[in-house]
């Protein structure tokens, strides 16, 4: 009986209880026709930079795109699962596709039902789309938490990147009662990923912008250009 129960003490299933292969912040901007996301390229094992090619910016359809931060593993757990959903849909053949409203309700249901059974998926999703020709931006945590709003930023970026993007988004409201345009909002996520560069350690120099309008869907590879003659401005850490 004693055997027994050292033995089933030590035969617990723990794995996916932390993350291991992690990648950093992910950044959403919704401007005048549509919606922006960035992601750097970066997947860290541990403290080590580890594979710095990994994208993270998945095109669902003509009318979504859907952005990971957290474990890279489950990112491509969801990317698998969203990418046979759209070849069920194609082949029914019946000129219906997926809404990013439906995958965002679909994703918080997928996201909630792993936490209940104490297997979350450790990872934040961003799903940026046009419904009814109005931009659509919504994040889902690892909780199954769901809400939308006009910019996002998970992990460091919540803290750097989206004061940036709100005072950015109030300014131009103010002065001109409009969105931001396609080019500001691209300009905006430069700005952002390169403060993040700076003060992320996780972070990499090189980066994806995802830009999805009515009218297309397309993905840019991007890097920066690091000016670190800044560093002599850094104050603080001695």
């Amino acid at each position: 009986m004693i055997c027994f129960c050292l033995l089933a003490q030590h035969d617990v299933v723990q794995h996916g209880w932390t993350p291991i292969t992690t990648t950093t912040s992910v950044l959403g901007v919704v401007f005048e026709s549509g919606v922006a996301l960035a992601a750097d390229t970066l997947t860290s094992y541990g403290s080590m930079a580890c594979f710095q090619n990994n994208p993270r910016i998945l095109t669902v359809n003509q009318n979504i795109i859907v952005a990971a931060a957290g474990e890279y593993s489950d990112y491509q757990f969801i990317r698998d699962v969203v990418e046979e959903k759209v070849r069920t849909e194609k082949s029914l053949n019946d000129g219906i596709s997926m809404k990013p409203k439906a995958l965002h309700t679909w994703l918080s249901r997928v996201l909630y039902n792993r936490r209940t059974k104490m297997k979350p998926l450790w990872s934040t999703f961003l799903v940026a789309g046009i419904q009814n020709d109005v931009p659509f931006l919504g994040e889902i945590d690892k909780l199954g938490t769901a809400f939308a709003d006009e910019q996002i930023a998970s992990g460091y970026g919540a803290y750097l990147a989206l004061p940036l993007m709100r005072k950015a988004i109030d300014e131009k409201r103010e002065k001109f009662n409009s969105k931001l345009t396609k080019d500001e909002a691209i300009d905006l996520l430069k700005k952002c990923m390169e403060v993040l560069y700076y003060r992320d350690a996780r972070s990499h120099d090189k980066y994806q912008i995802g830009i999805v309008t009515k009218d297309s869907v397309e993905v840019q590879n991007l890097a920066l250009k690091p000016r670190w003659e800044v560093a002599k401005l850094v104050q603080g850490y001695e």
